[in-house]
């Protein structure tokens, strides 16, 4: 399991666990160093590199991750990088000192927590993308939905024209960090959705085709605790199939200030 954590700066770098299947919560194996550090001083991901996406093509894996960067007058800039481990034994290699994502006229501030998955004919993406800041009585905050986007090379993207999943209410501003499964014909996703009237929760929406969603949020099977760690929010899932089992790890309070967590669908 790939994770960022933050150092007492608040840079932010990719490190892993290994965990038990059997039981997630027993750790086999703890990283020393990171996956991925942050990039040099100006670059893209000189304030963090997080992890997203973990894709086999042959012998070569591809970690997709979003860089991010402090700026002056809006919190940060986020886009999307790519490293490679060529299964040379000498771990993962950033890709490029440039995104694979980068700023475009209609997504010119966050193209970011990318989930990709190789099918037959190309790699499918699904990413955050915000086009604009706001600043109104809120305080200043991005809007951000969910956009497809198709790669014949995993390197290379083309995104699609139109929102995947998009915000639903006048009180939503986010929705963001998909997380995609494919089952039995059917797509199926799970997000984050970001509200000014209450703390972070966890979307569903399906899909026939990976482009065209329907939310139902009602059916994404997990809400907030009653009390402890996950009872003030949840956010940025991940759902996995673990053998005939389907797992989502996901963050609790203060946006994962203590770690992240699992549940189990029964």
């Amino acid at each position: 399991m790939y994770f960022t954590s933050l150092d007492e700066n608040k840079f932010g770098r990719t490190g892993y666990v290994d965990l038990d299947s059997r039981d997630p919560c027993r750790i086999l194996h703890a990283a020393e160093e990171p996956v991925l550090d942050l990039g040099e001083i100006g670059a893209f991901d000189d304030s963090g590199a997080t992890a997203f996406s973990l894709v086999r093509d042959g012998p070569r894996k591809y970690l997709y991750y979003q860089g991010w960067q402090r700026t002056e007058r809006a919190p940060h800039l986020i886009f999307t990088g790519l490293a490679i481990d060529d299964g040379s034994g000498g771990g993962f290699r950033k890709h490029s000192r440039a995104p694979i994502l980068d700023r475009t006229e209609a997504e010119p501030f966050i193209r970011g927590a990318p989930y990709v998955m190789k099918a037959a004919d190309a790699f499918h993406m699904w990413y955050a993308s915000a086009s604009r800041w706001v600043e109104d009585e809120h305080g200043l905050h991005y809007d951000i939905v969910i956009r497809h986007a198709t790669s014949p090379d995993g390197i290379r993207w083309i995104a699609d024209d139109r929102p995947a999943v998009s915000t639903e209410s006048p009180a939503e501003y986010a929705v963001g960090r998909p997380s995609v499964l494919f089952d039995d014909g059917v797509y199926r996703m799970w997000y984050a959705i970001r509200s000014f009237n209450e703390p972070y929760r966890i979307g569903y929406a399906e899909s026939s085709d990976g482009v065209s969603w329907t939310r139902r949020d009602s059916e994404a099977g997990i809400g907030r605790s009653q009390e402890g760690w996950d009872s003030a929010m949840i956010c940025y899932p991940q759902v996995v199939r673990v053998d005939d089992r389907l797992l989502m790890f996901y963050n609790g309070n203060q946006h994962g200030a203590s770690g992240f967590g699992y549940a189990e669908a029964v």
